[in-house]
């Protein structure tokens, strides 16, 4: 028997509890804290996580975040050291942990990308060191705590996150789920409540802002991560450094100014997801109401291709989407009023004001289309400005 003798309940509770502690460290401390620089934490907090990563997971910090800071550099091409979409869904699901240790044995990755990561003395004489002691001893405390189950528990945690995180969200997490932002790569929410993987399972969120410390961007997503970081900020334990920007709609603003389109430009993907809700999603309702049954069906057809991203579309739906656009001219006018909205901030200009009279061009000629949605539109665009608090 271990010093705790606990129900076959009490193990299940504390084996969570123990997984939790991990998941939080990950994306805490690894991600939102060390590779997207999105919080910092105080050094206890700080050295109690990657202690406790280095009990449960044995991954040395550096390695981790120059790993994911590659993903998004490189990523769903031939150099994302896991993407569903070049090495197959059923690779990343399986064999996540494995594409990580090989990454990891890349010197050029972790020079290039591992910068800033700790380099102090614990870290270079035992974390990097010896990063399996952590779970070796880890394995003797959950024996001596728990008995021969112990042994059980300390496997399940050593499985946490090869499976959660190395397999589920790299994987799932560009394969499977929704998408609150039309992003270039293929990434998804994998689910609204980000709890059993910490917020994580917002994983498009993240992708559209990654340098946000919370991850949840709809009413009905939680984020369970952010409560954590807005519990040890009250605390003086945490600093939050960034959140995804967030617009206010000025009504009083008369016309397209700097303000609007500094508002526009950083939330080019907000802007571009409320714009396929309140005009595309409008007016292809209407069409479909109005058709007959022979355009209705090339419209349905053409559904998927007419709100996903231009990297996204194959052949076969950009054929389909090709059809609907000539067989109906306003949702063909919205479609194309989207992609010269895009185009504002693709574009090079010379100067801020040239910025601004572009986009000034595109509010004057929306309200001159004649499609009530676009309109109403282009009018809160120019109201745009960003929240200062």
């Amino acid at each position: 028997m271990g010093i705790f003798d606990l129900p076959w309940w009490g193990l299940v509770l504390i084996t969570l509890l123990l997984t939790h502690l991990t998941i939080i460290s990950v994306t805490l401390y690894l991600h939102r804290g060390q590779a997207h620089r999105g919080v910092d934490f105080h050094p206890v907090i700080s050295h109690a996580m990657r202690f406790w990563l280095w009990l449960t997971t044995g991954m040395v910090t550096k390695e981790w975040v120059a790993i994911h800071r590659k993903h998004h550099a490189k990523v769903e091409t031939a150099e994302d050291p896991h993407s569903p979409h070049i090495v197959g869904i059923g690779t990343v699901l399986r064999k996540g942990a494995e594409l990580y240790g090989e990454e990891a044995r890349n010197q050029q990755t972790l020079a290039h990308y591992g910068r800033g990561t700790p380099d102090d003395w614990i870290e270079r004489h035992l974390y990097s060191r010896y990063s399996l002691w952590g779970v070796a001893l880890m394995l003797i405390l959950d024996v001596l705590a728990f008995g021969p189950i112990g042994l059980t528990i300390w496997a399940v945690q050593m499985i946490w996150i090869p499976f959660w995180a190395a397999g589920v969200i790299n994987g799932l997490g560009h394969y499977k789920g929704y998408r609150n932002f039309e992003t270039e790569d293929g990434s998804t929410n994998v689910f609204n409540l980000g709890i059993l993987i910490g917020g994580e399972e917002l994983h498009n969120n993240h992708h559209a802002f990654p340098s946000s410390a919370r991850f949840s961007m709809r009413w009905f997503e939680l984020d369970v991560g952010w409560l954590y970081l807005k519990a040890l900020a009250k605390l003086k334990l945490a600093t939050i450094r960034r959140v995804a920007p967030k617009v206010v709609i000025r009504e009083d603003a008369a016309s397209v100014d700097l303000e609007t389109v500094k508002a526009v430009v950083n939330t080019k993907l907000d802007v571009l997801a409320s714009y396929a809700r309140q005009v595309m999603s409008p007016v292809l309702k209407e069409e479909l109401a109005e058709a007959d049954s022979g355009v209705r069906t090339v419209l349905n057809r053409a559904r998927r291709a007419l709100f996903r991203h231009e990297a996204w579309i194959d052949a076969s739906a950009r054929r389909r989407l090709d059809n609907a656009l000539k067989l109906n001219q306003r949702l063909c006018t919205v479609y194309q009023f989207r992609e010269r909205l895009q185009a504002v901030w693709t574009t090079t200009y010379s100067s801020q004001e040239q910025l601004v009279k572009a986009l000034q061009d595109w509010c004057r000629q929306a309200e001159q289309s004649g499609i009530n949605s676009l309109q109403e539109f282009a009018r809160r665009l120019q109201g745009y400005t960003l929240r200062t608090a």
